[in-house]
């Protein structure tokens, strides 16, 4: 194994109702745990999302409702899903952008607390991207010579995309091999949050990307606009971003 790990590293893969992170639920999830020495455990579960299963959805990944009747809604499984994540930081293709900011919404909705900044991120496809622009199928076929059976399925993808970021890491003599260096790498953007609703100024502050207070901190709008912080928390935002405004609000008051 060309990667070093200090840590467990969790890769994992959503099929989904959709691609709205608030609002889209998960139909399937699979989670490779590698550990330090090498040696790998993988969890797959069948999900119902609680809501019918677009068809054009179904189309992609072949889940349907009939599938999944009588699997365990998220919530049921959450507790395994975190208790195999929890002490791990986390990888996955495209993961940065919407499996992260998926599971972290599907698991405050179950009640139970997820906090990034336990974890460090990598993403495979982000590195793809940078080194050889294209897909999964693709950066299978490169960086491994083989040919991707089964894509959209969780497993699959999960198995191939921790593949992918092992060859990564033994073709490009430039690219760190330790977590930390891939999770910095692989980043698009440092934000607070993972929808990038919020991002950080020069001082390392939080700051609104977004709307009217755009590049203010988020701590001097609620400090001068005693509305907002409800408005946010009333709108339709990621549950996990609505988090970091009601940390930053409570510590304004200070």
């Amino acid at each position: 194994m060309n990667l070093k790990l200090h840590k467990p590293l969790c890769v994992f893969d959503l099929e989904t109702t959709g691609t709205n992170v608030s609002t889209d639920r998960i139909v399937e999830i699979s989670i490779l745990k590698v550990n330090p020495d090498a040696s790998k455990e993988t969890k797959t579960w069948l999900v119902n999302p609680g809501m019918p299963i677009p068809e054009p959805a179904s189309l992609v990944h072949g889940i349907y409702d009939k599938d999944v009747m009588n699997a365990p809604i998220f919530k049921d499984i959450a507790p395994k899903v975190l208790e195999m994540i929890k002490d791990s930081d986390l990888g996955g293709f495209n993961s940065n952008r919407f499996d992260i900011p998926v599971l972290a919404e599907e698991l405050l909705r179950a009640g139970m607390d997820f906090d990034l900044t336990k974890h460090k991120f990598v993403d495979a496809q982000t590195i793809f991207f940078k080194k050889e622009p294209r897909n999964l199928g693709a950066a299978y076929q490169f960086y491994c010579g083989k040919t991707l059976e089964n894509a959209h399925s969780a497993e699959a993808d999960t198995l191939a995309t921790f593949e992918v970021l092992d060859a990564q890491i033994g073709k490009y003599d430039d690219l760190p091999n330790d977590i930390l260096g891939l999770s910095e790498y692989s980043y698009h953007q440092k934000n607070a949050d993972l929808a990038g609703f919020i991002g950080f100024n020069d001082k390392n502050e939080e700051i609104f990307n977004f709307g009217k207070y755009k590049g203010q901190t988020v701590k001097s709008v609620f400090q001068k606009d005693h509305g907002y912080y409800g408005w946010l928390q009333n709108a339709d935002f990621p549950l996990y971003t609505k988090k970091i405004w009601t940390k930053i609000q409570l510590m304004s008051k200070f």
